[in-house]
């Protein structure tokens, strides 16, 4: 009997590999940027707003959005530029708050290769001369889209002749041209600007929301990561999408394809300490053990934990302790875990406001000392001994209530003492005081 041929492996070549996996890697903050007005988290405000004006027709000829970095300006932009221009998939469609992404409009705008669609960066073109240029074009109707739109990021980058000769234009566009500013420092925009344009300010994405976006995002890519972790990577964030999902790319890099990412890698790789940690030290400089917080610091340093960074977890420990002895109820509603919660209620009972308020104050100087010194954990060490000392120092209260106890309570008065009497008058009138009558008087009409 003769035996069968053996049949060859599929060899794992190029060509029988997906062609998903041959493309160029994309960071995470790259990949899940949105592209319509659900998919944008966190802004529910301006969302509706501008998906009503853009329903009913209502749309003001320029934007500006602001916030901080992170949080959608730019992304917002682009939105709003393929809502303005979809032609929907039949090629007849109207501007709309839910654009198709696949007419010819979405797809040029997505991909950044639109013409009728120009972003600017002011940082790197602030001059007059830019501004001219991009005026000029504005005269000239759109190729191919509804409207010719103008995406200007960092705006207040711009020269002050540069905004000046943006007014005109500004305050009467033609009626195909849309302006849609994007900047992190409003206060910088000068109000004649500010007063043309729609404003929309976008928030700090909240820390529960930024935890359920980074969750889905996790799983989606195949990574095991705990919640805790997830939490510490939202708390680095701090309201910024763009931010944390950097660090969660850092993270899954940093912990390799097979490894689960839990809350010591996000900390090692953060440089931050575990929360309990922070606790005990601060515990130890509240009770003035000195010798106790420095081996505590220096156990968080040698575990990697930056001094910038335990500074300003001390500091941020003080201002939920504040809160939550001044107003329980704000504070309770901070992300934290019920063991966390009982024992800031234990201690922010134990210390007195003035206390916490002094040591707030003596963090808030010490890093900035912290940052400009030498050896930053030498610095760090000597705001811990500062804070240390002065927690054993009495409060006002204290101090007059001390005073007010030492005082002798039932010595004589002292008598003042009284002037010298002149030469030859007699011991009666010399210690006689005179009278309201005589005062009177003597004194001139």
């Amino acid at each position: 009997m003769a035996e069968a041929p053996d049949t060859p492996d599929t060899p794992d070549t190029p060509d029988t590999v997906d062609t998903a996996d041959t493309q160029p890697y994309r960071v995470l903050a790259r990949k899940y940027r949105p592209s319509d007005f659900s998919s944008l988290i966190g802004q529910e405000a301006m969302v509706q707003t501008l998906s009503n004006a853009i329903a009913s027709g209502r749309l003001a000829h320029a934007f500006i959005l602001t916030g901080v970095r992170g949080v959608g300006k730019t992304s917002t932009a682009r939105i709003i530029a393929r809502a303005l221009n979809c032609t929907g998939t039949d090629g007849n469609g109207e501007p709309t708050a839910n654009p198709c992404g696949t007419c010819e409009n979405c797809v040029a705008i997505a991909e950044d290769r639109h013409v009728d669609v120009m972003e600017m960066d002011a940082a790197s073109r602030t001059g007059v001369d830019d501004i001219r240029e991009l005026i000029d074009g504005v005269l000239y109707r759109p190729v191919s889209a509804r409207y010719k739109i103008y995406i200007i990021d960092e705006v207040h980058m711009l020269s002050r002749n540069a905004f000046n000769a943006l007014l005109k234009t500004l305050e009467e566009p033609p009626e195909h041209v849309k302006f849609i500013f994007a900047t992190t420092e409003i206060r910088r925009v000068p109000v004649t600007v500010l007063s043309r344009c729609q404003r929309f300010d976008l928030r700090r994405v909240k820390f529960d929301v930024l935890v359920n976006h980074f969750a889905r995002i996790a799983e989606t890519e195949g990574a095991t990561i705990s919640r805790g972790a997830i939490g510490l990577i939202a708390r680095a964030a701090d309201g910024s999408v763009r931010d944390g999902l950097s660090l969660l790319d850092q993270a899954i890099a940093h912990s390799g394809p097979e490894t689960e990412i839990n809350e010591d890698i996000v900390r090692d790789m953060l440089g931050v300490a575990e929360r309990v940690q922070v606790f005990d030290l601060f515990e130890q400089l509240m009770a003035g053990d000195i010798a106790a917080a420095l081996t505590r610091f220096d156990s968080m340093y040698h575990a990697g934990a930056d001094p910038v960074t335990i500074l300003q977890d001390l500091a941020e420990l003080t201002h939920w302790l504040t809160r939550l002895k001044a107003a329980p109820e704000t504070a309770e509603a901070t992300p934290t875990s019920d063991l966390d919660l009982d024992r800031g209620r234990d201690v922010s009972g134990r210390l007195a406001m003035s206390s916490l308020a002094r040591t707030w104050q003596m963090l808030l100087k010490g890093l900035s000392e912290v940052r400009s010194a030498p050896s930053a954990a030498q610095a760090a060490e000597m705001v811990l001994v500062r804070i240390a000392y002065t927690a054993e120092l009495p409060s006002p209260a204290e101090a007059i209530a001390v005073l007010d106890k030492a005082a002798p309570t039932d010595a004589p008065a002292a008598t003042p003492p009284q002037p010298a009497a002149p030469a030859g008058a007699s011991p009666e009138v010399a210690t006689a005081a005179p009278s309201a009558d005589a005062v009177g008087q003597a004194a001139p009409a």
